[in-house]
């Protein structure tokens, strides 16, 4: 095995080794990192910051002695000499503790005085090289000394001035500060060790919780939910989250559970019949108008099969958001004119009357007077545009007037209506049928329910609930009234668009 693969072993294994690290450890790592990071900046700035004050006490202590010093050298005559200066000097400053370290130099670099310290070490600063003022600190023989180095100017004469002054207590106070930083360092490191694990645990205790709670929570044990917290936090925030995703799971769970238990009893009833119709037909010998009609039963089941497959499919698509909506402006008027014919066809077949008023703005009753059997469908008004898919506001009309139909017996009627109400084009399907009791009114649009046993016409239930999603897609509204023997109104209003300019075409 090659370095390289070494390596991403070793990588690979760091990386895993720290995903099995918990949240909690994890966290007091990372608040360790960031302690020890603000403790280390947080000591060496106080650090700093104390040497910087003690230095300026000690400099501030030979600004001083430099002014006394100057005021001692102009307090001389004019026209001393340089012998007179030198004895003056070693007069004044030769028992003097701020003579100690003092050495002055006149305009030719001539010495004027010199202490015996200095003396000792005449290499320290080179009195020609001094051209500013100067801080310096330096250890000598095991001392610490902070010296000033500049020039002076006294009776129109330059002196250069060495000055220096012990600076013992400034290290010895700096060695102090940082061996107590050194010791009391790692005891809060560690205190803050422990103190960060402790409050990490204590912070993601409800996590825990919650997890033994999202544990027991399953397929056959939806209805458990995950402990209330009252903290006020985001961990509140975030139970109440998933507990309010498990309630739409668990609905969504039950209603797919209801789909599929409702789609398998509405499945088997026609295939039991075409099964059972089949084996009648092939148990004996029958002529040739016996299986024909063995033939149209099984079509006839068929075609119902296939009805209520496609309306399944349908409501499974739209439930999984691949049913695309292909929205162009839809002149709604035109549309339920061009239907009209159509159903009026079913209507004389079912000797029931069929009424399409598409231009007025009157309200539809729920009866119809006796004076309006002889009239013919009023097709005139305006255009109402709405954007929508043309083929599914079909198929929503086509459930309205189907559902009218299938519940209205000979001699009844049926009406459908079209009018314009505030910004909205609002279709209304009447019928004189049987009605729906009031109880029932707020169920029919949910899938597979079926008012028993008076409108168990053959449908599988799912009509009024393929309308009532085409109308939520166009951002719609669909509502009944109702009463069991007056009949029933349905009601749907959809936003209506302002009408498309046709492009006039070339001559």
């Amino acid at each position: 095995m090659g370095s390289h693969d070494r390596s991403n072993l070793s990588s690979q294994a760091k990386q895993t080794s720290m995903q099995k690290l918990s949240i909690g450890v994890r966290l007091t790592f990372w608040y360790l990192a960031i302690f020890a990071l603000a403790q280390l900046v947080f000591g060496a700035g106080m650090w700093l910051i104390l040497r910087h004050n003690l230095y300026d006490l000690v400099d501030d202590g030979l600004e001083t002695q430099v002014d006394d010093l100057k005021s001692f050298l102009e307090a001389q005559k004019k026209d001393a000499t340089i012998a007179k200066l030198q004895e003056e000097t070693n007069e004044a400053y030769g028992i003097e503790h701020a003579g100690d370290y003092l050495a002055i130099y006149a305009d030719d670099n001539q010495l004027i005085y010199r202490a015996p310290f200095i003396e000792a070490h005449p290499s320290l600063f080179p009195p020609n090289h001094v051209k500013h003022p100067v801080m310096k600190s330096q250890l000598i023989d095991g001392h610490a000394l902070r010296f000033i180095l500049c020039k002076i100017n006294a009776n129109n004469h330059v002196f250069t001035v060495e000055m220096g002054a012990p600076a013992d207590d400034v290290v010895q106070t700096l060695r102090l500060f940082r061996f107590y930083l050194l010791m009391f360092a790692p005891l809060l490191f560690l205190a803050a060790a422990g103190g960060g694990y402790w409050l990490s645990r204590r912070a993601l205790s409800p996590v825990d919780a919650l997890v033994r709670t999202a544990r027991e929570v399953g397929g056959t044990n939806l209805s458990g939910r995950l402990q209330k917290l009252e903290t006020g936090d985001e961990l509140q925030r975030l139970s109440d989250t998933l507990n309010e995703m498990l309630d739409r799971i668990e609905s969504a769970f039950l209603r797919i559970t209801q789909f599929t238990a409702d789609a398998s009893h509405e499945l088997r009833t026609p295939v039991s019949l075409i099964r059972t119709e089949a084996e009648l037909a092939l148990r004996r010998s029958r002529g040739e108008a016996e299986y024909k009609e063995s033939l149209r039963h099984i079509l006839l089941e068929a075609e119902r099969t296939t009805a209520l497959i496609e309306q399944l499919l349908s409501l499974a698509r739209s439930d999984s958001g691949r049913e695309t909506l292909d929205l162009q402006p839809v002149d709604l008027r035109q549309l339920l004119r061009d239907m009209v014919e159509g159903w009026r066809q079913v209507a004389t077949i079912r000797n029931l009357e069929f009424y399409g008023s598409l231009g007025r703005t009157d309200s539809v009753p729920h009866s119809l007077p006796d004076a309006l059997a002889d009239s013919l469908p009023d097709l005139s008004g305006s255009d109402l545009f709405v954007l929508g898919d043309e083929t599914l506001l079909r198929r929503l009309a086509d459930i309205l007037l189907d559902n009218a139909f299938k519940y209205t017996s000979a001699p009844g009627s049926v009406r459908l209506s079209i009018e314009s109400k505030n910004g909205s084009a609002a279709i209304t399907v009447h019928d004189s049928g049987i009605g729906i009791a009031e109880e029932d009114q707020p169920k029919i649009f949910e899938r597979f329910y079926r008012v028993d046993p008076a409108r168990s016409r053959g449908g599988a239930g799912l009509g009024l609930a393929i309308a009532q999603w085409i109308v939520t897609q166009h951002h719609g509204s669909i509502a009944v009234e109702s009463r069991p023997g007056h009949g029933s109104t349905f009601r749907v209003e959809l936003p209506v668009i302002a009408v498309p300019v046709k492009n006039p075409q070339p001559a």
